[in-house]
Formats: structure tokens, sequence, C-alpha cells
């Protein structure tokens, strides 16, 4: 059987030619797909890692709003009552100067004044208190916010260098 010759090798020389340079490639992409093996081992584990973390830190997150949303309302419900409460015993005190004789309507008037005063300091003061224990709780929510994003990007941060340090292996 005569070989045929193309360029400078036989048919069959050729062949062999091409088996062997498809072997040396293989070896060279599987030398490379087991070189990224710890790298894309690491990288899924990163972006595993980096989704834990931002689902921790909504769910944190979440909660603080909550809880300063709770004590917004709940400051809210306050303040509406210590002014139900004032204008109560502002009526109460007004209702005794309308029964009052008309020669003691002047002393039940200062009297009525008196209590209005009371009254609308005392619910000045819980009002205050209110606002007060809802900013508090409002800053602490934010604080709180703050530090769940800060232990996110921290670990995101370390699962990069993670990352880094298996491709450097």
């Amino acid at each position: 059987m005569a070989d045929s010759t193309v360029g400078t090798f036989s048919t069959h020389e050729s062949s062999t030619m091409n088996k062997l340079l498809a072997a040396l490639l293989s070896t060279v992409f599987a030398t490379a797909v087991f070189a990224q093996t710890p790298v894309a081992k690491a990288q899924a584990k990163a972006d595993e890692t980096a989704v834990k973390a931002d689902e921790k830190a909504a769910k944190s997150m979440a909660k603080a709003d909550e809880k300063a949303s709770k004590a917004h309302m709940k400051a809210d419900e306050k303040m509406g009552d210590a002014a139900t409460d004032a204008h109560k015993t502002k009526a109460k005190a007004h209702a005794k100067v309308a029964k009052a004789d008309p020669e003691d309507k002047m002393k039940a008037e200062a009297k009525a004044d008196k209590v209005d005063a009371k009254a609308d300091h005392k619910a000045d003061k819980k009002m205050v208190d209110a606002a007060v224990k809802s900013d508090k709780v409002a800053v602490e929510s934010a604080g709180d916010k703050a530090v769940a994003k800060s232990k996110a990007e921290a670990t995101k941060a370390e699962a990069k260098a993670d990352v880094k340090a298996a491709a450097t292996k």
C-alpha cells in the first residue's frame, strides 16, 4: 500500500501526529482545569458566602426597621393618649367653671387656668418622653443596620481573600 503524502508527511504519519497533538492538547487542558478547580471551588464558596451574608444583613436590617417602626407607632399612641388626657382634664375644669356660682366664677376660672397649664405641661412632658424614646430606638436601629452591613462587607472581603489565596496555590 502506498501512502499518499500530505505536505512532507505521509497520511500514516499525519494521523500519528494528530493523535499526539490531541493527547498533548488534552493534557494541557486537563492541567488547566485541574489548576482552576481549587479556584473555582473557592469562588463558588465565596459566592455562596456573599449571598448568605447579604441575606443575613437584609434580615437584620428588616428587624431593625420593624423595631424602629414599632417604637414610632408606640410613641404616636402615647402622644395621642397624652393629648386626650389633657383635653379631658381641661374639659372637667371648664365644666366646674360653668357650674360655679356667679360670685365664685372668677375663682373657678383661675383654678381652671391652672389646671389647663398643668394638663398641657403633663401632656407635653409625655409627648417629649415618647418622642425621645422613639428617637433613641431609631438611632439604635440605624446602628444595628450599619453593623449588619459592615459584617456583610467583612464576610465578603474574607471570601474574596480566600479566592485570591486559592489562586496562588
